[in-house]
């Protein structure tokens, strides 16, 4: 049995990565196979990934578009109410920020729209593999009074403090208690990618042949009360290993706590982790949640203090 401290991690590193090499990172936290990771493998797992259509993967990686287009090229986008695209003007320039996932859906469902076509091609050129299974090749001409082009991540930064709070994503990667995994997931906004109990087997070496758990901020060290909970824990550990010997694991995760150590991966725009913090931060949330929200309230604030 392993005991842990609740932390976080914002994915500074990962902001700068290709968004091969974000996607692989993220995508495999769900199996804990971080140590399959190599030069040559975030192609292979991301091609996989896009042709098998596991689609929360591809919600890790948004781009930001700059779009020239006629007024009537965007009445037909908005015909369509595309989803979980973010949308502003910034001077005669169209802003479009999404996921992989929402160009890859978009383009299934609505490819003879121009701005569509025009928004995928783009990034088809230098990124095809992002949209295998999906691109058909479109049309061999792009419609006339549409340029695309990519906004870096430094020029998302500065632009007007109210449209770095739609357009800039930020990813922090939780190591927590599944209580508080099951309230986090609520915010429907977000992309999520969660350490998975149905496929680690935490008999295996690499998790120390066993379970580990999170600290309880209830129960002081060397209390009664963190005596029976450390106890619980050792039963359910054993509990857990000998059901691995005959079952496989997400039949035995059945008996693990919410106190078991989960990873998880939430990603939003700034004006979704305000709304977060709005309410996860105050006196009325769940304890355990605000141990790891407050200071990530107040990292984020050191770095955007005009916006949070």
């Amino acid at each position: 049995m392993i005991v842990v401290d609740p932390s976080y991690e914002i994915q500074d590193e990962l902001d700068r990565a290709s968004l091969v090499v974000r996607l692989e990172a993220c995508g495999r936290i769900c199996y804990k196979s971080e140590d399959s990771i190599s030069k040559d493998s975030a192609m292979p797992f991301v091609k996989k990934i896009a042709a098998h259509g596991h689609n929360s993967v591809m919600e890790m990686a948004v781009v930001t578009l700059g779009v020239q287009c006629t007024d009537e090229q965007l009445d037909e986008l908005l015909a369509i109410e595309p989803k979980y695209l973010f949308m502003d003007k910034n001077g005669d320039e169209l802003l479009v920020t999404g996921s992989i996932r929402s160009f890859r859906e978009l383009y299934c469902r609505a490819a003879n729209v121009a701005l569509v076509q025009a928004m995928v091609a783009f990034q088809v050129k230098d990124h095809g593999y992002l949209f295998e299974g999906v691109w058909d090749g479109g049309s061999s001409t792009v419609a006339g009074g549409i340029s695309v082009r990519k906004l870096e991540l430094d020029e998302v930064e500065k632009l007007p403090a109210e449209l770095v709070l739609n357009h800039r994503y930020v990813g922090v990667m939780f190591t927590t208690n599944r209580a508080v995994t099951h309230e986090i997931v609520r915010h429907r906004p977000c992309s999520y990618l969660q350490e998975s109990q149905r496929y680690c087997r935490y008999s295996h070496d690499k998790f120390g042949n066993q379970v580990t758990f999170i600290k309880p901020m209830f129960y002081e060290e060397g209390s009664e009360e963190y005596a029976l909970w450390q106890q619980a824990m050792e039963d359910t550990e054993k509990i857990y290993l000998k059901l691995l010997e005959s079952s496989t694991p997400q039949a035995a995760r059945t008996v693990l706590p919410n106190s078991c150590k989960t990873e998880i991966i939430v990603y939003c725009n700034l004006a979704e982790w305000k709304h977060i913090f709005k309410l996860r931060t105050t006196k009325a949330a769940e304890p355990s949640m605000r141990e790891v929200m407050i200071p990530l309230q107040e990292e984020l604030q050191q770095r955007y203090p005009a916006i949070l």
